[in-house]
């Protein structure tokens, strides 16, 4: 350490932009989480729109009970997002979860940390994205057990949806799910789709579906909305990003009715 290099303290400070980049969007996900962030950066991070990242606690395996007890962690992870700066969305990615805990207890939990900001939860989006697309009589596919799943069945029900046929793999650990390849789950999208069903909804952000959607849709001749698919897109909305990426699925090529 020497102190004989001169420094100069410039006299002006340089001008600052409001932002660094013009949209912010928010990531609130699981410890245990692999695919959520790589899809965001796939999807939505851009010269535009930056997505910053906090993960809340979370142990498998995937219960309903377990789930819930995400819920006291989530105004603290918000907190953690850009502290004292406004965001123009945040997405907490479990589906799950969302669907045991509830949309309006995750959006005032992390609204308590993020007053005003919009809240998107995966099962949210999804319904979302399948009415845009016109998909009332759906098939759902999850990689859960069938006690995990119950509260997705309910959840779209309650939503208006008919459901033409239910799947579910009987996995308890999210990252195994994560460990399912793409490929497999193309296939495991014809086995559960219905052949009256105008939709598929494939639930679950540890699942690499987003990146198959394009394939499932091919192999099927109908619409596909996956829990990160969603999110993304309703995201996207939100900033004003209307752009059509039909190779990323139909969904990509909708607006959100309502959005900026």
């Amino acid at each position: 350490m020497t102190d004989k290099t001169e420094i100069r303290l410039r006299d002006a400070r340089p001008a600052l932009d409001a932002r660094p980049l013009a949209k912010r969007i928010g990531l609130l996900i699981l410890a245990t989480d692999h695919t959520t962030e790589p899809d965001f950066s796939r999807m939505v991070a851009s010269e535009r729109i930056g997505v910053y990242v906090a993960r809340v606690p979370y142990a498998n395996p995937t219960t309903p009970e377990n789930l819930r007890r995400m819920q006291p962690t989530l105004t603290d992870g918000a907190g953690l997002i850009l502290p004292g700066e406004e965001l123009d969305a945040i997405c907490y990615s479990c589906t799950a979860a969302s669907a045991v805990i509830g949309d309006a207890e995750v959006a005032a939990a992390i609204n308590a940390a993020k007053p005003g900001v919009p809240v998107v939860t995966p099962p949210l989006a999804a319904t979302r994205g399948l009415k845009a697309l016109g998909a009332k009589r759906i098939s759902i596919l999850t990689p859960y057990t069938v006690e995990t799943s119950r509260p997705m069945a309910a959840y779209f029900e309650r939503n208006g949806f008919d459901i033409a046929s239910f799947t579910c793999l009987g996995l308890e650990d999210d990252r195994e799910m994560a460990r399912i390849a793409p490929e497999t789950i193309v296939e495991l999208a014809r086995e559960a789709m219905a052949p009256d069903a105008e939709g598929l909804f494939v639930s679950c952000t540890a699942l690499r579906a987003a990146v198959a959607v394009p394939d499932m849709e091919r192999a099927l001749g109908r619409p596909v909305v996956s829990s990160n698919l969603a999110t993304a897109w309703n995201c996207l909305r939100l900033c004003g990003d209307a752009a059509a990426r039909p190779e990323l699925g139909r969904l990509m090529s909708l607006p959100l009715a309502g959005a900026a």
